[in-house]
Parts: structure tokens; sequence; C-alpha cells
């Protein structure tokens, strides 16, 4: 027996979530997982693309307000002519070109590309909040991961134990030192056993999948994690981060401002518009336009051009134009709603966030406690069980407790990490950004921007889209085992 508990110590130490300086060949660490979802995850590649999506009603917006061209081409044969018409030609040819400026337009324009630039900040927060619930999900699926190896190992562990403890419960029953109902006690416990081993296989391999879903590929040797940095003292400094640097909340000022930029473009349809337009136009007859009429000669083509200012003033359109105002201006007061609403929102997160994470880091001081407790009571209800003051009920289950014990403790500095790390994501602080990702330059929203805003050629396209994220159709498909070394 008390090589069996050796052995567990040895397990424990190896399964709980603390470095032991023993690196093993082959082993993925918390920030390559990071890294490599950052490259390949398909919902951070798809926001990115909606991100560029977003950049373009910068250019659209700003289109209105820029000269326009329009060309004009036709063709016609005369079928049938009127008998009165002596001059009608046979066919003509017609072509026109049309140039508009527009000088003024109520301001609609300009507060729609305000409220475009407006919307790209908010879709920029947007791409940051997405990163960090990406990265919020790969930590989690990263401590599961270790968290359900660490339960295998200790529930295998506690079938070795139940296992040779139910060889020495039958040897004494053998020679009448133990009854039959100690032995069925002990199947029942040993078989109970396998059944939870079973568990927590199935459980470690769905954790996997879903790692291999968020990251792309399988999890090798998972290395503990590093210390999670910038964690905030109390939780009203944490608050005060979150109010300042959430992209959540940062996303929803920007619509309520981008809200206001819409009151005044719908606003802007009652207002006079004033453009500069100038047309040009040639016909060619082709020979056939009449002919001549009291010595005069018709020309068979000719070359007509005008040009002029051209002002537009409503004057009654049905109430449409107030209509959209009060429309855009209850839009607007929606939006200013869902800015308070989502601040309340990140409030209560911060604060749950913090106050998750500590009461889990006094949760494994005290079941660390628990574990060394349920430790010292094994090892005595075995002495006292060798003297016969105590069953083998009592040992399986002071064994019970100590498993249990040990698995609170796993799960404890599991939930403790992810519990710190949505904290930082609560306060806006678990992006690229923040945790120093090796892998290339990161992603930069902004360069896309700066690269479409100025753009006006009709014909500058982009290259035809390609996927960038990594399919797992290849992956082998998991299941419960763990290194025995």
């Amino acid at each position: 027996m008390s090589r069996i508990a050796a052995h567990a110590g040895l397990l424990m130490s190896a399964a709980l979530l603390s470095t032991t300086g023993i690196t093993p060949s082959r082993a993925d660490d918390l920030r390559e997982a990071l890294a490599t979802a950052y490259r390949t995850n398909p919902t951070l590649q798809a926001a990115r693309a909606s991100q560029r999506a977003v950049d373009e009603t910068v250019p659209i917006e700003r289109s209105s307000g820029l000269p326009s061209i329009d060309g004009q081409a036709t063709h016609t044969e005369i079928l049938k002519k009127s008998p009165n018409s002596f001059t009608s030609p046979d066919r003509v040819f017609n072509a026109n070109v049309a140039l508009a400026v527009p000088i003024y337009s109520g301001g609609a324009v300009r507060n729609a590309v305000k409220a475009a630039k407006t919307r790209v900040k908010a879709g920029q927060a947007d791409l940051r909040g997405t990163e960090s619930a990406v990265f919020s999900q790969v930590v989690a699926a990263y401590m599961d991961v270790i968290l359900n190896e660490a339960v295998v190992g200790l529930n295998r562990n506690q079938v070795e134990v139940l296992d040779v403890n139910l060889q020495a419960t039958s040897d004494r029953f053998e020679i009448g030192d133990l009854t039959r109902t100690d032995v069925a006690q002990s199947q029942a416990r040993l078989a109970l056993a396998q059944g939870d081993t079973r568990t927590a296989e199935a459980n470690l391999a769905a954790a996997r999948e879903f790692y291999i879903q968020l990251v792309g590929q399988p999890p090798v040797d998972l290395e503990p994690p590093p210390p999670l940095p910038n964690l905030p003292e109390t939780a009203e400094q944490a608050e005060a981060v979150a109010l300042e640097n959430n992209p959540d909340i940062l996303a929803a000022r920007e619509r309520a401002k981008a809200a206001e930029h819409d009151i005044d473009v719908a606003g802007s349809s009652r207002l006079p518009k004033l453009d500069v337009f100038t047309q040009g136009t040639y016909q060619d007859y082709f020979g056939t336009l009449g002919g001549s009429i009291g010595g005069a000669v018709f020309a068979q083509s000719e070359t007509t051009a005008q040009a002029g200012v051209r002002a537009t003033i409503p004057i009654f359109q049905g109430g449409f134009p107030a209509a959209r105002r009060r429309q855009a201006q209850a839009s607007a007061a929606a939006a200013l709603e869902t800015e308070i609403a989502v601040e309340r929102d990140v409030i209560a997160q911060t604060r749950a966030a913090f106050s998750s994470w500590k009461a889990a880091n006094e949760l494994i001081a005290s079941t660390q406690l628990a574990v060394d407790a349920a430790g010292l009571s094994l090892e005595g209800v075995r002495a006292e069980n060798s003297v016969g003051n105590r069953t083998i009920l009592d040992i399986l289950d002071a064994e019970q407790e100590l498993l249990q014990a040990r698995v609170r403790l796993v799960t404890s500095r599991r939930n403790a990490y992810v519990a710190g790390f949505s904290l930082l994501a609560a306060m806006g602080r678990a992006e690229a950004k923040d945790l120093n990702l090796d892998g290339g330059a990161l992603y930069d929203p902004q360069a896309n921007y700066r690269r479409v805003r100025g753009k006006w050629f009709d014909w500058d396209d982009d290259p035809a889209p390609t996927a960038k994220s990594t399919r797992t159709v290849d992956t082998p498909v998991q299941d419960g085992s763990i290194s025995t070394q």
C-alpha cells in the first residue's frame, strides 16, 4: 500500500497545474496555442474580413460628394418615317458625356462620412472584443485539457489502488480474516472507479476536440501556463480599467456618436442641393438626314455642349424628411441606452470575474489543506485497520475522499486561471498586444482602413478572397489516453 501511495503522490505532483522545471519533448505551451489561434482561427479571421467590409463604408459615403461622369451611346435605325417628314434620317448615332460636380448637399455627405468613420472605430473595437473572446475560449480549452488529463490520471491511479486493495481483501478473505461483505464492498468501489475513469476519458477526448476546434491542431503534452500579468489588486481598480479600455464599451460609445451624425444626414433631405454640370453631345446621321430646302444643306453630324449650375430646392415631400429625422433621433436614443446597458454589463462582468478569481485562489489554499488532511487520514485509517480498529469500508471511504479532494484541487487551479484571464478580458487586457505573442507581426486593422479610405478609382479591386483558417478534417480523432511517463 505504501508503494501505491507514493505512486499517487508522484502522479499528483505531475498532474497538478504547477511548474516542475521538467519540459517534456514536443510540448505545446499556452502562448503557442494563442499564437496559432490568432493566425488560423476562423472566427477571428471572419471578424477581420467583416471589419475590412466596414472600412469600405467610408469611400462609399465619400463617393456621393465626388464628381461623376456618365457616358451614353445610341444607334437608331428608322424603320418607318412619317409621310410628312421630309428631312427625317434613315439612321442616327448619338453619343453624350455628362459631368456633374456636387457643390452642396445639405451636409448629407459630410455627416455620412463622419458616421462611417465613427462606425469604423466601433468595428475596430468589436474586433478587439472578438479577439479577446477567442483568446478566453482558447485559455479555457487549454486548461480544460490539462484538468481532464489530471483527472484521468487520478482516476486511473484510483483504479490501481482499488485493484490492489481488492486483491489484498480477497487474500485476507481466503484466510478468514475478512468477510465476503468486505470483498463485495471492494469490488463495488473498483467497478465504480473504473466507470468514473471511462467518464473522465470521455471528458478528456471532448476537451481535446474543442481545443482542436479553436486552435486548429491537437494538443501535445501541454505545459503549465505562465503567470497572468497585470492582475488588479482590487475590484475598483479592475472596474476603472474596464470602463476606459473594455472594447464593448468603446464600440457602444462610437455607435452612439455615429447615430448622432445619422440625425444630421436624415435632416439634410429637406435642405437645398447645388451642383455644377456640363454635357457634350455628338450626333451622326450617316448622310441620311434630308436634303436641301431653299438652298440650305443639312449637316450630317453635329456637336453640342452645355454647362450650368443646378439648384434643387425641396418644397414639400409629404413629411418624409421629418419622419426620417425622427426615426434617426429614436435610433440615437436607443444607441445611448445601449451604451449604458453595455456599461452595466461590463461592470457586472468585471466585478464578478474579480470575485471569482479571488474566491478560486482562496479555494486553492483550502483545498490543498483538504488534500493533505485526506492523505493523512487515509494513512491513519489504514494503520488502524491493521490492528482491527477500522473496517475495509473505512479505507474505501478515505480513499474516495482523497480522490475527491485531489480532483477539487486541480479543478480549483483551473478555475482560478480561467477566472483570472476572464478578468483581464473584461478589463480589455487580454488581446494579442497584451500577451506578447510570437509568430510574426500582429494584425493591424488600421492599416487596411488607411489603405482604402482615399480610394476613388472604379476598377481598383482587391484580389479574390481566399480562406486563411486551417481546416481540421485531417486531424486524428481524439481519445482519453494520457502519457504514462
